[in-house]
């Protein structure tokens, strides 16, 4: 960091030190309120303060001045920390400890024209202190399979992900290494997040959330899986089947986010046919629900994170259909690129979605085309999970399934015909 050639006037000044005092006592304010020994409101609000002074005294004479105030409040810790060793039952941790260090720098920052970031920090710094029973409850719900996915999930988006080109390559130049692999990236991401928040809410919480979470995992699979449960005894097949219409329209919110991640620039002409397919399914799965709350809730199993197996499968399959709706562009037109989209829908709206949005945003394929791809990619997979449940569901549950994803399937082919 570059310290300013000169002193800030005295009116700047003045207020760099009040912005480090509030600092220093809104984060030693949760430092009192949990009973810690070593350092209380009035110690942070002197740690920050001192931090800006320290500031001041590295522009006016030099980085070692700043070097100094760092050593010296390091030192106070050291002390401080063989100090409360020595009481019984007293913290080993080193928490407080590396606040301490975090609110000196905050303090340093305000008078280096970083006011801004200093209070970003700070207030990071007191929910971080202020969240260690949740964050601890968080980790101990967290299992060794779960630990296991998100190292793998680091390796796939930490690891692999930066080492690949970032250049378009191959058969029609629609082939980009890194790209491709951050929707792998990004599609497991999303199936983790969703299976771990459904876990530490605990299950049983409802058929919203049941439907909610299984939309976000995978709409088809949350299909297959209850229309299996659908033949237990006891089953409730219009609960089952509300889950199952929820997943799925929630599958168009998932899509709505992937179009605006990988295809910014063209929102406004891709969203408003994809909103309003997911405003009508919603309405369709609100029905639905509504319909099911007077019946028994069923208790929803936990599935699985994703595998990174899954994952490179995946990968393939987005590279492969890139190359056939390239082809099927350059070949067919537009009739060959909607039977791509109604073939590659069939299972999963992932591939086409993320391959068609990153056609649009390098200028490959033009945007009424990709959303009507989009659809016809999610009608067809609607039309597979009414087969699949009509094949696997036992009577109660298919009755109300296949009603509900008609109507939706219905409505959907209105905005693909009606829209302008």
């Amino acid at each position: 960091m570059t310290l300013p050639a000169t002193i800030p006037p005295t009116a700047e000044l003045l207020q760099s030190f009040g912005i480090a005092l509030g600092l220093g006592l809104l984060v030693g304010l949760q430092r009192e309120w949990a009973q810690k020994r070593m350092a209380g409101i009035r110690t942070f609000a002197l740690l920050s303060l001192f931090g800006a002074l320290s500031g001041v005294l590295g522009i006016a004479y030099g980085g070692w001045a700043l070097g100094a105030g760092l050593i010296a409040i390091a030192a106070l810790i050291v002390i401080a920390h063989a100090s409360e060793l020595r009481v019984p039952e007293a913290d080993s941790g080193l928490t407080t400890e590396m606040a301490m260090l975090v609110m000196f720098a905050t303090g340093v920052l305000t008078v280096l024209d970083h006011r801004l970031e200093a209070v970003m920090i700070a207030g990071s710094v007191m929910v971080l202190l202020q969240s260690k029973k949740s964050l601890h409850g968080m980790v101990r719900k967290i299992g060794e399979d779960d630990l296991r996915e998100i190292a793998r999930l680091v390796l796939a988006g930490l690891v692999i992900l930066p080492a690949l080109p970032n250049r378009e390559m191959g058969y029609l130049g629609v082939l980009n290494p890194f790209s491709i692999w951050l929707m792998v990236v990004l599609i497991v991401g999303i199936s983790l997040a969703a299976y771990l928040t459904g876990k530490f809410l605990g299950p049983g919480k409802g058929t919203a959330l049941a439907g909610f979470f299984g939309g976000l995992v995978s709409s088809t699979a949350t299909t297959a899986s209850l229309a299996r449960r659908s033949g237990r005894p006891g089953a409730c097949g219009i609960c089952l089947a509300a889950i199952a219409v929820i997943a799925s329209a929630v599958v168009f919110l998932r899509v709505i986010i992937e179009v605006m991640v990988t295809a910014p620039g063209h929102l406004k002409a891709l969203l408003p046919p994809l909103f309003a397919m997911m405003a009508w399914f919603g309405l369709v799965a609100a029905i639905m629900h509504r319909l099911s709350e007077k019946q028994s809730q069923p208790h929803t199993d936990e599935e699985p994170p994703s595998e990174l197996k899954s994952a490179v499968l995946f990968g393939l399959l987005y590279a492969v259909v890139l190359l056939v709706v390239a082809t099927a562009r350059e070949h067919f037109g537009n009739s060959g690129l909607y039977a791509a989209a109604a073939l590659s829908g069939l299972t999963d709206m992932d591939a086409i979605t993320l391959s068609t949005s990153r056609l649009v945003s390098t200028g490959h394929l033009e945007t009424a085309t990709a959303w009507r791809m989009i659809l016809v990619s999610g009608l067809s997979n609607i039309a597979f999970k009414m087969g699949l449940a009509a094949l696997l569901g036992a009577r109660s549950f298919v009755k109300p399934v296949l009603a509900g994803l008609g109507i939706a399937l219905l409505g959907g082919v209105g905005i693909l015909v009606l829209w302008p």
